[in-house]
């Protein structure tokens, strides 16, 4: 069978016919709450990751020394961020298809932005009028300027946050998510821009061409593309389309486990495997366990997982995860010689799901509503000013999975 009629036609393709069953079919008109449980878990995976693993100038001793019973574990904490970047596949498909380009972009900003900017001020205020050094950016004022569009990144700024650069990795998807849109997105198309996203990403990571590195993120793409895929088994089940969306979760795999050794490989060789103890069979085991909760998500296995206070769980992890590390520089060095390590850990954990918490009621809830109705109304303006008939790129009726778009980003 060749790859067109793997794929199907572009007027008659079956993979297009198809309707949402199975899975999604009982998924429909609901959250997927077990996504919001794995956001928490990828959060307090990194958060474990910083103060007992990664955070030596905080403890002033390798953390895992200290904390050498979790060291195992708490190492490969570090990828929790990989387990965002497969939600992220997962949902910013969701929230793209059926949508314009505007409708998407008032999604991604209204939701990024005011954790964001927060995050940026509170950084700025501790490490401009405070003695906190650890963690220190050493920005300019103009450089936190630039750090509030999140684009720092283009302009080879320092990011003000250690984890910002993970958001400017996302910045990058969304715009080839907004760009794939244009053309009108349908499971065929679908499959075809996945296939071509992979092919593209081997090629920048075998020729390590700058440009192509920057566009196709070849260390962070097998993850978006697994994570489409999985998406694509959920909404139209685990048999249409037959093999190739699991031929993609395959690909995404195998590339995974190149890019997590490689990325845990650069630590254990940093530091020594004795400090960071996090062999290549470890991270084969936690990708592994990554890609199959994903799965359990797709096929509808963790439908079970209903009780709604665990939306306010996946809720705060953007803002727990913005500030957590900033956090740990204040409590951790102020009192790490008078409480033991492992009470202090768990207080500087239980202090930034508080504070955490605290910005996505006072600033995060209500600052994404209002960004959202403001942005909502310039972009029904801009409709209402186009010439009957223009150019503009229509709405489409296509159904959109109940699971709402702001599940997207750490």
């Amino acid at each position: 069978m060749g790859p067109d009629r793997a794929l199907g036609s572009a007027s008659g393709s079956a993979l297009d016919r198809a309707r949402p069953r199975g899975a999604a079919a009982a998924a429909k008109g609901r959250r997927l709450v077990e996504l919001d449980v794995l956001r928490f878990v990828a959060a307090f995976a990194v958060m474990s990751f910083h103060f007992m693993a990664a955070s030596k100038s905080l403890w002033d001793e390798y953390p895992t020394k200290l904390f050498e019973p979790v060291a195992r574990l708490t190492t490969l904490g570090i990828l929790g961020v990989e387990l965002f970047f497969l939600i992220s596949g997962f949902v910013i498909l969701m929230s793209v298809w059926g949508h314009t380009v505007g409708e998407f972009a008032v999604s991604r900003v209204s939701r990024l932005y005011p954790a964001y900017w927060f995050a940026v001020l509170m950084i700025f205020i501790m490490y401009r009028f405070s003695g906190v050094a650890g963690f220190d950016p050493k920005l300019s004022d103009g450089e936190y300027l630039l750090n509030l569009t999140m684009f720092q990144g283009a302009f080879g700024v320092g990011h003000a946050g250690g984890v910002f650069w993970s958001l400017w990795v996302e910045l990058r998807f969304y715009v080839l998510m907004a760009l794939f849109s244009l053309v009108g997105i349908t499971m065929r198309r679908c499959l075809v821009f996945l296939v071509a996203w992979c092919g593209l990403a081997l090629l920048a990571e075998l020729t390590q061409n700058e440009t192509l590195v920057f566009v196709f993120m070849p260390r962070q793409a097998p993850y978006f593309i697994a994570g489409m895929a999985f998406f694509l088994i959920h909404r139209f089940g685990a048999r249409s389309g037959a093999f190739v969306p699991w031929l993609l979760v395959a690909a995404g795999y195998g590339m995974s486990l190149y890019a997590a050794m490689e990325r845990v490989g650069e630590r254990v060789r940093l530091v020594g495997i004795k400090h960071y103890p996090a062999p290549p069979e470890a991270v084969v085991v936690a990708i592994t366990v990554v890609y199959l909760l994903m799965a359990a998500v797709a096929l509808g296995w963790l439908r079970w997982v209903r009780w709604r206070r665990l939306v306010t769980l996946g809720a705060l992890t953007y803002p727990l995860y913005l500030v957590h590390q900033t956090i740990s520089a204040v409590v951790i060095p102020a009192y790490r010689d008078v409480v033991d390590p492992w009470p202090l850990a768990a207080i500087t954990m239980a202090v930034s799901i508080g504070i955490a918490y605290l910005i996505y009621r006072l600033v995060d809830k209500p600052g994404q509503r209002w960004l959202r109705a403001r942005l909502g109304a310039l972009l029904d303006r801009s409709r209402r000013s186009r010439p009957r008939g223009g150019g503009g790129i229509s709405r489409t009726t296509t159904a959109i999975p109940a699971q709402s778009p702001e599940a997207s980003v750490p």
